[in-house]
């Protein structure tokens, strides 16, 4: 299965390709939409001469995007985006079985990331596919002579949508992108159900812990946050929600799950878990005053969610690693527990979300390329939601596929609603 690849690459092990390919092909299984769009893609090349430069989470579910991007006749290049999320055997297939540059580590230090990030700006993209912004960021801080070249991009996540909107209303940004994120098929499923699922695998896979009668607390509810709190229920937790939303608050009250301050929750919760987008959620108070035996994981897409510099002084050194993807911070009369190091625990410590789920996600990316290829000159230098075309279309492709069919309305029916004459 290992060829000797002719393109560049910067990947763990090439003979892990055979098994990438395997999970590749699961994955495969389980993203009919992905490949209706790669079958119709392969017949109608509407991605030719295009070069997408890619920094997203290197799992077999982006790899079968990223066929499909090939696919559609695009040059497709890959960086990872967090260095805990890379499956190795995914990069190596993709580079040996599928001939597609990918430049990813698991593990990789920063100085690595920034340098495969660099790796895929070389190209010269002229589509940009970003899973937080930091492909983006770069082409602005340190390639601005390349920004005329690229046409548009795509945003995959919360995060990354937030970085766009404060650059484009700093008048920074220089090309248009759509955020994908805002997608109903993408927010309503992958935030919700995907991270809902996939934050409890990566929590339980790293400690083993039972989640029924713990004190849970969640940090943001937004889509997210409501799958983690919704899953952590299901499993029997005492689930408390921190915000700063008063609409979002009083719907996770409405909910069923109590509201607290972050002050409040600190010495309540067991189990911490952060989802909001932002920087030092939990600080050196918080830790101060949490129980013995804490433990804490990340949802968010940085590693800033928690103030881990405070942390790490707290503890004077008195870091050990006590299960894999497991930290135990010792601070001197209690020890706090940290799990994939603060980033993605359902990257950094499990396989990410459910490739059903990545299903429609990477439908809305591809047929967004799609779309900014063909719109480009139509579009100003700012963030566009996902057309209600390309939402829609993804939706009844996953229904089909899943052998649901929806009733039409009768034409009595469409001509009611569309008037206004009808009374009561």
């Amino acid at each position: 299965m290992t060829n000797v690849p002719t393109i560049p690459f910067d990947v763990t092990d090439l003979s892990l390709a055979a098994e990438g390919v395997r999970r590749i092909e699961w994955a495969e299984r389980e993203m009919p939409v992905l490949r209706l769009i790669r079958e119709r893609f392969e017949r109608e090349r509407p991605l030719a001469g295009v070069r997408i430069g890619a920094c997203l989470h290197v799992t077999t579910e982006t790899a079968n995007l990223m066929r499909t991007l090939q696919g559609g006749g695009a040059e497709v290049h890959l960086a990872a985006s967090n260095p805990l999320s890379t499956q190795d055997p995914t990069a190596a297939a993709l580079v040996s079985a599928y001939g597609i540059s990918t430049y990813a580590r698991r593990g990789e230090d920063r100085d690595t990331y920034y340098a495969h990030l660099r790796s895929v700006a070389d190209t010269h993209p002229t589509i940009t596919m970003d899973d937080g912004c930091d492909l983006v960021t770069l082409l602005h801080s340190e390639r601005r002579d390349q920004l005329g070249e690229v046409l548009a991009g795509t945003e995959e996540t919360t995060t990354g949508v937030i970085r766009l909107r404060a650059m484009a209303a700093d008048g920074a940004l220089a090309f248009p992108v759509v955020a994908v994120n805002e997608a109903l098929t993408k927010h309503l499923f992958d935030n919700r159900y995907g991270t809902g699922q996939s934050t409890i695998d990566g929590i339980l896979r790293a400690t083993n812990i039972l989640i029924a009668g713990r004190n849970v607390v969640i940090a943001g509810y937004g889509w997210v946050g409501r799958g983690i709190a919704s899953r952590m229920d299901g499993h029997g937790a005492h689930v408390a929600v921190v915000e700063v939303d008063p609409v979002r608050a009083l719907e996770a009250l409405m909910d069923g799950y109590q509201v607290m301050t972050v002050g409040q929750a600190a010495p309540w919760g067991d189990l911490f878990v952060t989802a909001t987008g932002n920087i030092n959620v939990f600080r050196r108070e918080h830790f101060a005053a949490m129980r013995d035996g804490s433990i804490m994981a990340n949802s968010g897409h940085f590693d800033a969610e928690l103030d881990l510099p405070a942390l790490r002084e707290m503890a004077e050194g008195h870091v050990r690693e006590v299960r894999e993807n497991v930290q135990e911070f010792d601070l001197g009369g209690k020890k706090l527990n940290l799990i994939a190091e603060g980033r993605l625990v359902n990257l950094g410590a499990a396989e990410g979300h459910p490739a059903a789920v990545m299903d429609m996600s990477f439908a809305n990316q591809a047929l967004a390329a799609e779309y900014v290829v063909r719109h480009h000159g139509e579009l100003e230098s700012r963030v566009y939601v996902v057309p209600e075309a390309i939402d829609a279309e993804v939706a009844r492709l996953k229904l089909a596929a899943i052998g649901i069919t929806l009733d039409a309305m009768t034409p009595e029916q469409l001509e009611y609603v569309s008037s206004w004459q009808h009374g009561t």
